[in-house]
């Protein structure tokens, strides 16, 4: 199957920034891929390509990637001849010596994934089946038998995607409890509004207002705070004990040379060094029912993590530590860092690398946690990859907002799919960390 057109073009995400859209033309029909951006992103990640020009979006427009992909990277795949059908990994590496930076800074990595996924989507097509289940062929996962994750709703938001004084970025439930995808969601949704009142009841109706991913960020500073409104929630919406609490800190955003300052957004210093923030979080891991600990230190905080590690009893894991680089999973795999890696597909910048990366963490033994970004589109491809490589659990914000939803909204369909075509599937549940093993 010849890709007959590359095509891209300037459109928006969730925060107003300009991203990048390609329309890859083949045979079969034409695919379309929408890159997202995040807020708080790490040294290590791949680079988008930005404009700069201060008279356009503050200097955030894309449309150096768009020429990218319209005078370099798409004819040149066009060129190669490669059929995505069976050639995704070729096509992604003809597209990295392209740009021949370490860090796709010189074509952008927001222009090289639009194509990456837009190909994937080719090939699914070439092969007249789901986008799920080629993505299923690419990671050597089953393709007879489906894992529906848990997901991990970001229902309380601060950190980075939003104006209060909490330093913590995020703070989400997960319906470990649930019997279907299906149920999962409603018992979210179920607690996210029943969240509303209680935020409303307790900080006024203006406390109401939604962070960057949909959660809600009421002017609250500790996390022993944002806790207990999500235990009050739980409970009173019904689903006590069925549902667990997961936590990003996102603790980059507040490392400081001299230590963590988790009054950064006060403007009063409030800096503990890594034992002591170590000490904060497992005391919320003995008094709350969290199961997921995400970047509880800086990306560089190697002997934190580590140390860390040793006597943790949850699930942590590496976002800016790892960037989806599978180089930096075998580092923080030999240096015993976390269990788990966050997988973010414009971290690395084409989807057959963030699938190497995935199965480097799960020789390891690790779990893999599929992840949106702050600066979301309506694409839903995370949701199928999630599918695709049996990760057991994803996060796409609150149950809100039409670029979270539209990831939910495809998993019920895959769900449902699978149920009508009778293959096997089932929803990961308490079993999310292993559910590809």
């Amino acid at each position: 199957m010849a890709i007959q057109s590359i095509r891209a073009s300037q459109r928006l995400d969730s925060r107003g920034k300009p991203t990048v859209q390609v329309d890859l033309k083949s045979s079969h029909g034409t695919f379309r891929a929408l890159v997202p951006s995040g807020a708080s992103k790490g040294d290590y990640e791949a680079v988008e390509l930005r404009d700069g020009d201060p008279s356009a979006f503050q200097g955030n427009g894309v449309t150096k990637a768009c020429d990218n992909v319209n005078r370099i990277l798409g004819p040149k795949v066009i060129e190669s001849g490669l059929d995505p059908a069976r050639d995704l990994k070729k096509i992604d590496e003809l597209m990295i010596r392209l740009d021949g930076s370490a860090d796709k800074s010189k074509l952008g990595a927001n222009a090289i994934l639009a194509i990456s996924m837009a190909a994937a989507r080719a090939g699914a097509a070439a092969q007249a089946v789901e986008l799920y289940e080629f993505l299923a062929g690419e990671g050597a996962s089953p393709v007879n038998e489906y894992v529906m994750p848990v997901p991990f709703m970001n229902v309380l938001n601060g950190g980075d995607h939003s104006g209060n004084p909490m330093a913590f970025q995020e703070f989400m439930i997960a319906p470990t409890g649930a019997a279907s995808f299906a149920e999962a969601v409603q018992w979210n949704a179920e607690t996210y509004a029943t969240l509303k009142g209680i935020v409303q009841d307790k900080y006024g109706m203006a406390a109401t207002g939604l962070g960057d991913e949909g959660g809600f960020a009421p002017p609250i500073g500790h996390p022993e705070e944002a806790l207990d409104l999500l235990v009050a929630a739980i409970a009173k919406a019904g689903h006590e004990g069925k549902i667990k609490i997961g936590i990003d800190p996102a603790s980059q955003s507040f490392f400081q040379k001299d230590g963590y300052n988790l009054g950064f957004k006060t403007g009063k210093p409030n800096i503990l060094d890594a034992a002591e923030l170590g000490e904060l979080y497992r005391q919320l891991l003995d008094k709350y029912p969290i199961v997921l600990l995400e970047d509880p230190f800086g990306q560089d905080d190697w002997d934190a993590f580590s140390k860390f590690n040793e006597s943790c009893g949850v699930e942590l894991v590496g976002d800016d530590l790892l960037a989806t680089n599978i180089n930096r999973v075998k580092e923080a795999v030999q240096k015993h860092a976390c269990n788990s890696m966050l997988l973010k597909v414009n971290q690395i910048g084409t989807v057959t690398e963030a699938i190497a990366a995935a199965q480097e963490a799960y020789s390891a033994g690790w779990s893999v946690f599929v992840s949106h970004r702050s600066g979301e589109t309506t694409d839903d491809f995370i949701a199928d990859l999630t599918v695709g490589l049996r990760t057991g659990h994803l996060k796409s914000g609150a149950p809100a907002r039409g670029e979270r939803v539209a990831k939910y909204n495809r998993l019920m369909d895959i769900e449902d799919d699978l149920q009508l075509r009778k293959v096997s599937v089932r929803y990961a549940g308490a079993s999310f960390r292993s559910a590809h093993h």
